[in-house]
């Protein structure tokens, strides 16, 4: 199957990076993820002052909403950072770049806040993507039974 995505890393005139796309874009079903935090499924927050333990599990919590919206991580088309000190953000990389496993990368925006909503959080990250379209009637698909 081709991918539903097109990634642009350099757009003419702007240098490329490494750490995102300039520009993603694609066909299919919109799906938004609320910022996650680094909450388990009992809402206790992991990795009180870990940045990197945070970072891992607030991927966790993404994979298990996208996969709630029949979408994995090659369906972010933007992902936005809030961090409470920059300093997080190789931890941030370090996390994402395990779950993205050398796929082209999202756009991304990275923003440092003064607080997130509890004050042991360090990072919240927000995730937009593309669904393709895919056949209702296909045995074990995901998202046969979403709209």
């Amino acid at each position: 199957m081709t991918s539903h995505l097109t990634h642009v890393p350099a757009p003419d005139g702007l240098a490329p990076s490494p750490q995102y796309s300039h520009v993603v874009w694609g066909t299919g079903r919109f799906v938004a993820i609320s910022g996650q935090c680094a909450f388990d499924a009992s809402g206790a927050v992991v990795g009180e002052g870990d940045a990197a333990a945070q970072a891992q599990q607030v991927f966790a919590n993404l994979e298990r909403c996208l996969a709630a919206a029949g979408a994995g991580f090659g369906d972010v088309v933007k992902l936005t950072y809030f961090v409470t000190d920059m300093a997080h953000l190789p931890a941030v990389r370090d996390a994402r770049d395990a779950r993205f496993a050398g796929a082209p990368l999202p756009a991304s925006s990275a923003v440092q806040v003064s607080a997130l909503v509890r004050p042991e959080l360090l990072v919240e990250i927000e995730a937009f993507a593309l669904v393709p379209d895919r056949a209702a009637t296909e045995p074990g698909d995901a998202g046969a039974d979403l709209p």
